[in-house]
């Protein structure tokens, strides 16, 4: 694992300085996987991190996980509460005439995509990269936001599959209750990843590391990955 996280380390600092930037921005939600990437990036950057912390509607118990794991591993944070401005937009956006049946997700969206805007608006004013925190497995399935959570410039995480980051979690020194929390993108109260997906993370993982599952799984699967193809891919153009 040690090994792991210095080739992780070494690629983060080579991106950011191949690009020509001055350190990283991240989100820091009090998550699993946003806290492997803050312990990485502090680690690639001592003195040119910053933790982002964007509350929006968001639980105290995951603000406070946040904030620990800033506090642990000495990391800068800034602290920007987004309620107000997703209630400001909300107001300005139409309702009433639109299908009510697509209300509840499309809302929910609006949240990573807010925190999207916060993270570029800091890393322009400091000439950083802004980090993703998505992993293997959500990338898959397509289990981020388009231009949401998925609007970063790199993503460190990108080939662990879910149980792979709980490891490196575990030898980086994440506080246990945040490895063990059930994972959730924090969309709206009582959301977990798995009752979203539908199946489980050992599940998911097993199948992308082995390509094997049982068969109501592996359909599941495949049917994310094809109607989520648009989420992994620049925006088409004419072959004309």
């Amino acid at each position: 694992m040690e090994e792991l996280a210095s080739k992780l380390v070494a690629w983060i600092r080579e991106q950011v300085e191949g690009a020509g930037r001055r350190g990283v921005v991240f989100g820091l939600s009090g998550g699993v996987d946003s806290s492997v990437v803050a312990v990485l990036c502090k680690r690639a950057f001592p003195d040119s991190c910053l933790a982002a912390i964007l509350p929006c509607y968001s639980l105290e118990t995951d603000i406070e996980h946040a904030l620990a794991v800033a506090q642990k591993f000495q990391i800068p944070v800034r602290y920007v509460i987004l309620d107000e401005v997703l209630d400001a937009l909300l107001e300005a956006l139409p309702d009433g005439e639109l299908d009510p049946g697509t209300k509840k997700i499309a809302q929910a969206n609006l949240k990573p995509r807010l925190r999207m805007t916060a993270l570029y608006y800091l890393a322009n004013r400091l000439d950083y990269l802004v980090v993703g925190t998505g992993n293997r497995s959500e990338i898959s399935v397509g289990y981020f936001t388009k231009y949401g959570d998925g609007g970063v410039d790199i993503l460190p995480l990108g080939n662990l599959v879910k149980s792979q980051v709980r490891e490196l979690a575990i030898h980086l020194g994440i506080p246990e209750e945040i490895i063990r929390k059930p994972p959730s993108a924090g969309l709206w109260e009582g959301q977990t990843d798995e009752g979203e997906m539908g199946i489980t993370y050992e599940e998911l993982d097993r199948y992308l590391i082995t390509g094997r599952a049982r068969a109501e799984i592996k359909r599941r699967v495949d049917d994310m990955m094809a109607g989520s193809a648009h989420k992994r891919a620049m925006p088409l153009i004419p072959p004309f």
